[in-house]
């Protein structure tokens, strides 16, 4: 069962899946985009000691860089978002934005090797087209004069098509994006009502025209289920509708219900008109029957791509990763993360810049980085990391493989986990062997659960995570 070996388990039909198993498994759980997970993060974690894991991080050239932008504003609020947002109509808030990122850079540039190379780099938000086309080339300007960039390097924007020109398709083609990310969701406008995102397919599909004439070379489009008013047919049809745009990859997520962190999510409880988790069950399957029926591969848990795709390449060869941004072809990446809430990692850690605006802006003001929380990892933290990495992108486990790579004997240091697996195996999840383990295609829709045994801080106290399912 080598690395390298191909993905088994196609996730099964709706009709195929036991919803009493989902609903056994449709617990709280982290979505694994970082181990530990965000939760763990803490402000007790002297800010020096993060600069210094940045200091370590940048004694050799050998590593690569990951750059993430966040830019945090949206003229509207989507009602589902669960993202850091700052909603205004004010165009100037990004000027002033961007004074503070400028600031920002010019505090980490000096830690950072000067041989290093930017192999991938990312524009989240909020809505990164918010901002004006000007404001987005006086922003390349900035990137471009602190960091060097690989040849191949893959850089990549989220893209609101309600609030676009082409002129910011240009824009962000000319500071160097390559790949795109449509925000979607459902193309139901009952649906799109109900979530306060009313977006015409003829929009998504002029943003979709603009890029490809502009160059972009995979373009993905985000949908959501479990949204008001969704059902497993009218899903299908916003699939079939999506599907004929042709796009790269896909991310199909799970609606993550927490308004315990999101308010506005509150007005679907009032309107009691979310879906049953059968419904729920039935949107997923769904969506992945037709994805893969229409020639994508399912990559795991939220995403899909073309065959010939780098991230399908990827899991074929054992080397896809997770990450922040969701699953990444680019393995070993330092992420350096700017802006309000942004996450950077390192080999031993992690740390999150403040996540208020004013709060963001004072620290600069004052010369000071704006670090909020963070977490050096122990050496456990790393090893259950790279466990917990292998199954969310390769959907097994081999025992001598991890051995090797993480300098322990795999069966011995986690025989207590292994042994916890005997009731995954038994409703079908995976298969044990004397060499390691693989994820079923029932498995595959339920990976959280899986890794989620391999999580040593779950026992250390309840946290508050959205449903697997």
């Amino acid at each position: 069962m080598p690395a390298s070996s191909p993905i088994t388990g196609t996730p099964p039909a709706a009709a195929e899946f036991d919803l009493e198993l989902v609903r056994k498994y449709n617990v709280p759980g982290p979505r694994y985009t970082s181990y530990p997970t965000a939760p763990q993060f803490t402000e007790a974690t002297p800010p020096e000691a993060l600069v210094e894991a940045v200091r370590r991080d940048n004694r050799e050239a050998t590593r690569p860089l990951s750059l993430y932008f966040h830019l945090p504003f949206c003229e509207t609020l989507c009602w589902f978002c669960g993202c850091t947002t700052v909603i205004t109509l004010k165009r100037d808030a990004a000027s002033i934005y961007l004074d503070h990122l400028e600031k920002e850079l010019a505090l980490v540039q000096p830690l950072v090797h000067p041989s290093r190379r930017v192999a991938q780099m990312h524009f989240g938000g909020g809505t990164p087209t918010f901002l004006p086309p000007a404001v987005i080339r006086r922003l390349g300007e900035a990137i471009h004069a602190r960091f060097k960039f690989a040849e191949d390097s893959e850089n990549s924007v989220e893209v609101d098509p309600r609030r676009i020109t082409r002129d910011h398709v240009r824009a962000f083609r000319e500071l160097g994006c390559n790949r795109a990310s449509l925000g979607v969701q459902d193309t139901n406008p009952v649906v799109q009502q109900a979530v306060h995102r009313v977006q015409p397919m003829e929009v998504t599909r002029q943003a979709f025209d603009w890029m490809r004439t502009e160059g972009y070379r995979s373009i993905s489009v985000d949908l959501i289920f479990g949204l008001p008013h969704q059902t497993a047919d009218s899903f299908a049809r916003t699939i079939d509708e999506v599907l004929t745009l042709q796009p790269d990859r896909l991310a199909v997520f799970s609606y993550a219900h927490v308004p315990w962190i999101k308010p506005s999510q509150r007005i679907f409880e009032k309107q009691a008109n979310l879906p049953s988790t059968e419904e729920k069950l039935k949107m997923l399957a769904t969506a992945v029957r037709r994805l893969t029926a229409a020639g994508m591969v399912y990559i795991g848990m939220d995403h899909s791509a073309r065959a010939d795709d780098e991230l399908a390449v990827a899991q074929r060869e054992g080397t896809l990763q997770r990450n922040f941004q969701g699953y990444s072809t680019h393995a070993g990446a330092s992420i350096y993360g700017f802006g309000m809430s942004s996450i950077s990692q390192t080999e031993d850690s992690y740390r999150q810049n403040l996540k208020e605006l004013p709060d963001y802006y004072a620290a600069l003001d004052a010369g000071r980085l704006p670090i909020e929380r963070g977490l050096l990892l122990s050496e456990e933290d790393r090893i259950r990391r790279q466990v917990i990495m292998r199954i969310m992108c390769d959907r097994r486990v081999h025992y001598a493989d991890l051995s090797q790579r993480l300098g322990v004997d795999f069966r011995t240091h986690f025989a207590r986990e292994i042994e916890l697996l005997a009731d995954l195996e038994a409703d079908g999840l995976l298969h044990r062997s004397r060499e390691g383990f693989v994820i079923t295609g029932v498995g595959a829709l339920l990976i959280r659960i899986i890794a989620m045994r391999f999580d040593a801080y779950l026992e250390k106290g309840p946290r508050r995570f959205s449903r697997t399912v």
